[in-house]
């Protein structure tokens, strides 16, 4: 046991202690730098740091005075224009041109078209429909491809020829598809039509037409020739032109128009 023990303290002693650590630390000093240099240069280093900062106040005082007020002038400037937003203005139809078609002085009125011929009018008379029906408004729909009276009509109104769809709300010229969508876009079309009668509610086509708001014309089934009796002069029957439709050979639902 005993040579055991020896062994181990030994191996002990090999191991550097605190003394010997701080003598190897002092040793790795170079020989043309002092500790006592190395503490002084520590304290002169403090002496400038503490010099540097104790500058005399009463000349820090206006430049932090100025700089308080400049900032404050901001923070005014950004309250100020960070402050309640404008009221954006509400439309109205005065601000539109006063362009009344027959009957549609309290009503809304959209002039339309049916005929597939040009696709691009075709569909801006559907995206002008579709509008006014997701607002569950009631309006008269004149299609000038069903009736030439309706596009004549239209045309006396805008003085000259113009092309479908156009929107009438009480006797004020909307435009066409490109001005309506884009009120819509804007969130204003729905004021524009605020106030109008609501279509009604179950919203089913009309049992007459089916929504066409057209029939065949009972009186020559549409081929806009009925017969009438001669003038004498040999002719017992003669052909004359039918005075209930229109010429398409149709009269307007008497259900729904």
């Amino acid at each position: 046991m005993k040579g055991v023990k020896g062994r181990f303290l030994k191996k002990l002693k090999r191991f550097p202690t605190k003394a010997t650590l701080k003598q190897g630390l002092i040793l790795q000093v170079p020989d043309s730098i002092s500790i006592n240099k190395l503490s002084n240069d520590h304290h002169k280093d403090e002496e400038i740091e503490s010099a540097f900062f104790e500058v005399d106040k009463e000349k820090l005082t206006p430049f932090m005075k100025s700089r308080d007020q400049f900032s404050a002038k901001d923070n005014s400037e950004l309250v100020i224009s960070s402050g309640v937003p404008e009221i954006e203005e509400q439309p109205s139809l005065l601000d539109f041109e006063e362009k009344c078609p027959p009957g549609g002085r309290d009503s809304v009125i959209f002039y339309t078209t049916s005929l597939r011929g040009i696709r691009k009018t075709f569909e801006d008379c559907s995206a002008v429909r579709f509008l006014l029906e997701s607002f569950r408004i009631s309006f008269q729909e004149r299609d000038v491809s069903m009736d030439i009276e309706f596009r004549e009509e239209l045309w006396r109104m805008m003085g000259g020829r113009v092309v479908p769809p156009r929107l009438f709300i009480k006797g004020r010229h909307i435009g066409g598809a490109d001005e309506v969508v884009g009120l819509h876009e804007q969130g204003k079309l729905k004021k524009l039509l605020e106030g109008m009668p609501l279509s009604p509610s179950n919203n089913s086509p009309c049992m007459g037409c089916a929504g066409i708001r057209f029939l065949l014309c009972f009186n020559c089934n549409g081929s806009c020739k009925v017969f009438a009796d001669g003038d004498g002069n040999g002719d017992e029957i003669v052909r004359i032109r039918c005075p209930e439709c229109n010429e398409n050979g149709l009269v307007k639902c008497p259900i729904c128009c």
